[in-house]
């Protein structure tokens, strides 16, 4: 009866419902994504019904197996959390695995209403609160700057001779100086911190990447001040991948 019908239903009940929270982590690029969250709601509503089938009729504890599905996604939803200097990445990721591993439970166990309901409110938590906080502008989050300053470039004293060379590489280096002046002044009066993800020089520009954690309307004040600098010629900005 348990490796029948019923069974072969709570299984792809679960893998439904698991692909649907996976399409969305894969919508938001993140590692795990369609497949890995189909395999643990599977895995677990396969381990709930298997645990009932292995304990047999002889023994009132059904639940055994069961038990230890929540120490196993414990321990991966730790391998997704990673630590920084400055922050914590992955927690949503590790959160969102425990709450599918529940749900393949909840499939497992044959409540499916149950099941239904805990997905849309994962949806809901992963989308539409996840919105809101954005609307609301008290988030902070990490968006990664890129800082472009033309300062020239240093020509060799036998192309133009030792006096123009120690004058363009003067001009050079003052260029860079002020770049870097100007980030500093507007990231100080943000209390923020200049953190240098890259830097590198490309025919006569002068390129910086630095990663800014603030609020929405930080980042736009952040953003102004540093295009209407005069020692900065183009400043752009990307989201962090590894944003949650």
């Amino acid at each position: 009866m348990e490796l029948g019908g019923p069974a072969a239903r709570r299984l792809l009940v679960a893998c439904a419902l698991g692909g649907a929270i996976g399409l969305e982590r894969e919508w938001r690029h993140k590692d795990s994504g369609l497949r890995t969250n189909m395999l643990i709601c599977m895995g677990s509503a396969l381990f709930t019904i298997m645990s009932v089938v292995l304990a047999g009729a002889s023994t009132p504890n059904k639940g055994q197996v069961a038990a230890n599905i929540v120490q196993g996604i414990g321990f991966l939803g730790a391998g997704l959390i990673l630590h920084t200097k400055s922050r914590v990445l992955g927690l949503t990721s590790a959160a969102t695995v425990f709450v599918v591993a529940a749900i393949g439970m909840t499939c497992g166990a044959g409540m499916y209403m149950e099941a239904v309901i805990a997905t849309v409110l994962l949806l809901i938590a992963l989308q539409i609160i996840g919105a809101m906080e954005g609307r609301l502008g008290w988030k902070r989050y990490p968006m990664v700057y890129e800082v472009r300053a033309e300062v020239g470039a240093v020509m060799g004293k036998d192309v133009v001779g030792a006096e123009r060379a120690e004058e363009l590489a003067r001009q050079v280096t003052s260029a860079r100086v002020r770049m870097t002046a100007a980030i500093l002044k507007v990231l100080d009066a943000v209390g923020q911190r200049f953190q240098v993800i890259d830097r590198d020089s490309v025919a006569g520009w002068e390129r910086v990447s630095f990663t800014v954690i603030a609020t929405k309307r930080k980042h736009a004040q952040v953003l102004a001040q540093l295009r209407s600098n005069d020692a900065t010629d183009h400043v752009v900005v990307f989201e962090d991948a590894e944003v949650e």
